[in-house]
């Protein structure tokens, strides 16, 4: 599926080898467009508000050479960047690099400068790309039936006005993006975020295989055009590569998910132009993406760390996607 194509090995003495798989490194996107979604929707889910044309979910996706491990490590919509060297797009006019929230790539050159920037903060090469605007998320929640999520304690939000009690609920399109946007629910704001956005990941996932939705080949292909909308944006993604990672997904268990946020060190002082960024911490986050780069887990077989609810800023520690499921 990935795969640029290898030369195979071989003469008329040693008969021809296919190709070895490689991992594969994906960048999610979540946008925060919101153009195509009604008036009433906007009210009804809190989804109004002016867009700035950014990502709200930036996340890195590893998918192992055997297909039998994903990683993903999210990164903090407020992370320092520094943006490369870049053309705009139809003026063609050149951009110095220059110092910007990691958000704002996406508001200034699009889905290649997302990418790009990326690229040069965590020396992965991504093979793919995938940005979800918020129609194209409800749209996809709804045709799967809704996803499960459950919450050990109250989450009320005073923006998005989320308002879970404890337990396990199946959210719809719009109360997905409510969930996942969410950022004051207390005081852990976009680290606690980030966590649900992972918890949703793992019971979207885990609803998709229980309905046999990623190999069923009518649904995945459904599925696939939702998610990759009219192909007036350009995704990074074929509809068929899509559709075969989907068939592998669905072999991956809970426990064979890992996820993370980029460690931390803290936060920036005011930028006059950025405002308060969050600063990583290269040493943890280099050793970190070393192990993507080197197709190696995150997290030590046999080891089960439990994720810590609301996060802390000073743990960044990886955990398996088990221990985010529904009992």
């Amino acid at each position: 599926m990935l795969a640029s194509a290898a030369a195979l090995l071989g003469s008329a003495f040693h008969p021809a080898q296919a190709p070895s798989p490689k991992g594969m490194n994906i960048l999610l996107m979540g946008t925060d467009g919101r153009a195509t979604i009604s008036a009433a929707e906007k009210r009804e889910f809190h989804a109004g508000g002016r867009a700035c044309n950014c990502t709200d979910v930036l996340m890195v996706v590893h998918v192992s050479a055997r297909r039998d491990r994903v990683s993903v490590v999210s990164l903090p919509r407020d992370s320092y960047a520094g943006l490369p060297p870049h053309r705009v797009e139809g003026t063609g006019e050149k951009h110095p690099s220059h110092p910007s929230k990691i958000n704002g790539a996406y508001a200034e050159g699009g889905a290649p400068l997302t990418v790009a920037t990326v690229e040069s903060m965590t020396g992965l090469r991504f093979d793919h790309y995938l940005q979800v605007d918020f129609r194209r998320f409800i749209d996809a929640v709804n045709q799967v039936g809704g996803v499960e999520v459950c919450t050990p304690r109250p989450l009320r939000d005073s923006a998005t006005k989320l308002d879970l009690p404890p337990g396990t609920h199946r959210l719809g399109g719009g109360q997905s993006l409510q969930y996942v946007r969410s950022r004051h629910v207390d005081r852990s704001a976009d680290l606690g975020r980030i966590q649900r956005q992972q918890r949703f990941l793992v019971g979207a996932l885990r609803g998709l295989q229980t309905r046999n939705l990623l190999t069923e080949p009518v649904a995945a292909a459904r599925l696939v055009k939702t998610l990759l909308g009219s192909g007036q944006v350009d995704q990074g993604f074929g509809a068929g590569e899509l559709v075969e990672l989907a068939a592998a997904l669905d072999k991956v268990t809970a426990r064979s998910t890992e996820f993370a946020t980029v460690p931390i060190s803290g936060f920036n002082e005011t930028h006059p132009e950025i405002g308060s960024t969050l600063v990583w911490d290269r040493r943890k986050a280099e050793a970190m993406f070393a192990k993507l780069r080197a197709d190696r887990p995150l997290i030590e077989a046999g080891a089960n760390p439990e994720p810590e609810d609301p996060p802390r800023l000073a743990n960044s520690a990886p955990v398996r996607g088990s221990s985010y499921a529904c009992p």
